[in-house]
């Protein structure tokens, strides 16, 4: 079960589509060619229009020969997706420089590349777009030609408005940048975790269906097993009235013969055990609780159970792999960080069907209890003192997931003063607790 929920699901890099960059690309260049034509056709403003076009006319032929060299499928490895949105950069500065520096309202268009990197690319590329964009703003402020305007009446911008324009990039980019990543990583993580979720499903319902393959094996393999012991049987009696085989052959066919009836027991005992499994398809809450705490009895816990009921039947539950799974998990996170006991109480009525675990343990830390359940929120560190308890991160997450989709609601606690340790709640009501369509069978 752990073993599950510590994978990491989170791929160690990146790749973008090349295809998804030079559609970014064309789309700029066709904005900046509509711009220096409204500019210099539309408004008569005096633009230096073959420079502009020159700069232009590079990036053209850079996107065609992307093109013609890789496949437009093709996934670009970080460094180089974040080598083109450089190239980027460095394209709209060299344009920014010819019509005005940060005086042209376009000089906010420093914040595409880096938001693009912040939301497909490692931290470390962002962080270098995010530098050279800020170096180009700086540069602009002091060294570029003049803005394209009427020469009768020249636009002048006072030095505190442009240092305020400055300003506001920087602070755009590092905020805006940033935003864009944490958002993407949270997807990112649910994502992986959602998949993670998926996996541990589908490997507790293959579990669940060994016994079905065992009695298929048993049935296609007892017939011709019952053949070899037959033959065998009156190969032996053949010898033993004849007197034409030596003892070495007798020997060897009550071998064949003793063997074969083994694998007919072995084969039975499997059938027996997967015919038998059927009436235990439903399971009483008490029986799922047993079975959820048996495999940790032997760590050293006390571990209680109780039930508490009205006058009402007890509950029946369809077994199922998502509710055992989910149940175990927080059973194993409870035997982990007690101290000496682990309480269960089960209670019913004819409404509702709850399943408390709790211990002795430290109990969960005040930032982390509002945000349990959440995927990779945090990791126990090598050598971190056990006295906080951590590494409530996919696992969690995993179990809080399946045994929702059971219908269940999951609350977590820490005991109120003086007692300590952590109590996790699993609240049914009671029709979806018995349904007999279980939820585990569906993908996520």
């Amino acid at each position: 079960m752990s073993d599950i929920a510590d994978t990491d699901f989170r791929q160690p890099r990146r790749y973008v589509r090349l295809d998804t960059v030079l559609r970014l690309r064309w789309l700029a260049m066709l904005g900046q060619l509509a711009a220096i034509f409204v500019v210099s056709q539309g408004l008569g403003f005096d633009l230096p229009i073959l420079p502009c076009l020159a700069i232009v006319g590079l990036s053209v032929l850079l996107n065609i020969a992307l093109q013609i060299m890789f496949d437009p499928v093709h996934r670009l490895e970080p460094p180089y997706a974040a080598l083109l949105l450089a190239v980027n950069i460095a394209e709209l500065a060299a344009l920014l420089f010819l019509t005005g520096g940060l005086q042209n309202p376009f000089s906010f268009l420093f914040l595409a590349p880096v938001l693009i990197s912040a939301t497909a690319l490692p931290t470390r590329f962002t962080i270098a777009l995010g530098i050279l964009a800020a170096a180009c703003a700086t540069a602009l402020a002091f060294f570029h030609l003049p803005l394209p305007w009427d020469n009768t009446e020249p636009l002048v911008l006072p030095l505190v408005y442009m240092v305020g324009v400055w300003l506001s990039i920087l602070l755009a980019i590092g905020v805006t940048s940033l935003y864009a990543f944490q958002v993407t990583e949270e997807a990112r993580k649910l994502s992986d975790a959602l998949a993670a979720t998926e996996l541990v499903l589908t490997r507790e319902q293959h579990l669940t269906q060994l016994d079905g393959l065992a009695a298929a094996a048993a049935h296609e393999l007892g017939t011709p097993l019952s053949t070899i012991f037959l033959i065998s049987r009156e190969l032996e009696k053949v010898a033993q009235d004849n007197g034409q085989l030596d003892d070495q052959v007798r020997g060897d066919l009550k071998t064949i013969r003793e063997q074969a009836q083994r694998c007919r027991d072995i084969l039975a005992k499997i059938a027996q055990l997967s015919s038998s499994g059927a009436p235990f398809d439903r399971m009483p809450i008490s029986s799922l609780i047993e079975e959820t705490v048996a495999p940790h009895r032997d760590f050293g816990i006390s571990i209680k159970v109780r039930m508490a009921h009205s006058d009402t039947d007890e509950p029946v539950v369809m077994r199922n792999p998502a509710i055992l799974y989910g149940v175990g998990n927080f059973m194993e996170n409870a035997v982990d960080f007690a101290r000496e006991n682990v309480e269960v109480n089960a209670w019913w009525n004819n409404e509702r069907v709850e399943i408390v675990i709790s211990d002795d343990g430290p109990g969960i830390a005040p930032d982390i209890l509002k945000r349990i359940g959440e995927p990779y929120l945090s990791r126990r560190r090598p050598g971190e003192d056990a006295g906080e308890r951590r590494g409530l991160g996919l696992g969690v997450f995993i179990a809080r997931t399946l045994l929702e989709r059971s219908g269940a609601r999951i609350t977590f606690s820490n005991r109120v003063f003086p007692d300590h340790g952590a109590v996790v709640s699993i609240a049914w009501p009671r029709e979806s607790f018995e349904t007999d369509e279980t939820p585990a069978n569906s993908r996520l």
